[in-house]
């Protein structure tokens, strides 16, 4: 079965780009897209520290672009997952009447780590450490998604 599923934060720069490239490289046969919850970097590439983190890991970010959550990807994703709370308030405040399409933090599906949210790299610089959480969390959210079939 295909998922589709949107990973959001902040920025759409580091943390959710981020997410989505590590999800695609060890599930590509699943539909992803990232986005952010402000509108400050449309149309730009992840940020350089986290594209290099992440070719050191032989995942390429290289061919995404910010965007903006809209409440249009309520009815485009079967899951939506947010970085941190701030980003979970973000989506929610945007939620149709009626939509019930799941929104969940990364974090949730690496309950292992402790961490209750993502640390936005942008702010804190430390771009592997985001890295380890994801890929903890994407290796959880793998093993979510094939329950669910």
């Amino acid at each position: 079965m295909t998922h589709r599923i949107l990973f959001v934060c902040l920025g759409n720069i580091c943390r959710s780009p981020a997410a989505e490239g590590v999800f695609r490289a060890r599930a590509p046969h699943h539909r992803t897209d990232s986005a952010g919850t402000s509108g400050w970097h449309i149309g730009d590439p992840p940020y350089g520290p986290m594209q290099k983190a992440a070719r050191a890991r032989n995942i390429d970010l290289s061919d995404l672009r910010a965007r903006q959550f809209m409440a249009e990807d309520f009815q485009r994703f079967d899951l939506i997952i947010g970085m941190d709370a701030d980003n979970i308030a973000g989506i929610e405040a945007l939620r149709p009447e009626g939509n019930h399409t799941p929104v969940c933090l990364l974090t949730d599906f690496a309950p292992d780590t402790g961490a209750d949210h993502v640390p936005d790299p942008y702010y804190t610089r430390d771009f592997v450490g985001a890295l380890d959480l994801i890929e903890a969390a994407v290796e959880g959210l793998e093993a979510h998604l094939r329950g669910r079939q």
